[in-house]
């Protein structure tokens, strides 16, 4: 009799032990179909979009399968807002701006003509209330927005002829989507929304007189320095343009907290590596377009950025106006704007021009 006690703590305690050894059992595999707004190999947007997609499963050892869909290969970019809000699909990558016609609202959650920098806007979102304005807008139309990468301060774009006026902006055609199109419109120009893979074929047809997209790197790849003469500078519509994921909010609802928090995680982790390697090799493209192609660079003069300024003024103003929501919105970003706007002037602005001047940058 003791021995078959023995034999039976021994063996409870063996199976135990195996019970504790043993891998946990696998949680149920969760799918995650993402549509994009960018080119599948866009650099730094496509590619970052894609790098995303693939950190996510990753991250979670393959418990969410990402099936990650460029723009036009299962909807057009500009329909993928709807293809998440309706649950077609799980989410996402893009620019909020593009969803100005749902409500204006989300254009501040992408960028505001004289608004936020990357470093700017990252403090709006993180401790000045943006994120939580961007789940409330977002709650109106069953999305999870979350920041997912920035293009920082973009040029002001690829013209047809030099632009030494307000006077020569009437007419203009340009490529310029969110409310920096809003602003052109003002001055007399006409602007079009195109997705990125239109661009090229409507500058060289004529279809388009003039064109934003980002900087110097996606610019290059393009080809934009082909189809127009003249690179202006600096641009006032998108000084630093925010991406985001937006995921159909009942899909995340479902999410375990662990799987949400990787997700976030690796959106975090993507805003930063994307920015980074947007601000790099702008620089290294920039060099390249004036050096190999002979791109004629121009800085807007101060009467034509004295017109936008004042646009940009009634264009915030209209958004603000909207409704309730927008001007909670608005108010939020330009209280960020004057509070970390007024600090740039003693930091990072006066201190990169100095530094530039003293080395002859």
């Amino acid at each position: 009799m003791m021995e078959r006690r023995k034999f039976l703590k021994v063996a409870t305690g063996g199976a135990a032990a195996s019970a504790l050894a043993a891998p946990a059992v696998a949680q149920e595999r969760t799918d995650m179909v993402i549509v994009s707004t960018w080119g599948r190999d866009f650099p730094g947007l496509g590619t970052s979009a894609q790098r995303l997609a693939a950190r996510i499963e990753e991250l979670t050892e393959g418990r969410i399968a990402v099936e990650y869909f460029a723009a036009g290969e299962r909807v057009g970019a500009f329909d993928s807002f709807d293809e998440v809000a309706s649950g077609n699909a799980n989410a996402y990558i893009g620019a909020d701006y593009y969803w100005k016609g749902k409500h204006p609202g989300w254009a501040p959650f992408t960028a505001v003509p004289f608004g936020l920098t990357y470093t700017e806007i990252d403090a709006w979102m993180k401790f000045g209330g943006g994120q939580e304005l961007l789940d409330k807008i977002g709650a109106e139309f069953g999305i999870k927005g979350i920041p997912c990468g920035n293009t920082g301060v973009q040029m002001g774009g690829w013209f047809n002829k030099e632009i030494n006026s307000p006077e020569d902006l009437k007419g203009l055609k340009m490529r310029i989507p969110g409310l920096g199109g809003d602003v052109m419109a003002k001055v007399g120009a006409s602007p079009v929304s195109l997705p990125g893979g239109q661009i090229y074929e409507n500058l060289v047809s004529g279809a388009i007189d003039a064109t934003e997209w980002v900087g110097p790197w996606n610019d290059f790849f393009l080809k934009l320095y082909e189809a127009a003469q003249y690179y202006y500078w600096p641009g006032m519509h998108e000084p630093g343009a925010q991406l985001a994921m937006g995921m159909n909010a009942e899909w995340w609802s479902k999410l375990s907290e662990n799987d949400k928090n990787i997700i976030t995680a690796a959106c975090a982790e993507e805003n930063a590596m994307q920015a980074a390697e947007t601000n790099y090799n702008n620089g290294v493209y920039l060099n390249r377009l004036v050096d190999e192609y002979g791109v004629e660079l121009r800085e807007f003069n101060d009467d034509v950025y004295e017109a936008f300024g004042e646009a940009a003024t009634e264009v915030i103003e209209e958004t603000r106006d909207h409704s309730a929501l927008a001007a909670e919105i608005v108010d939020s970003f330009l209280a960020a704007r004057g509070n970390v706007g007024a600090w740039s002037n003693y930091g990072d602005a006066p201190y990169v021009a100095k530094r530039n001047r003293y080395l002859n940058i």
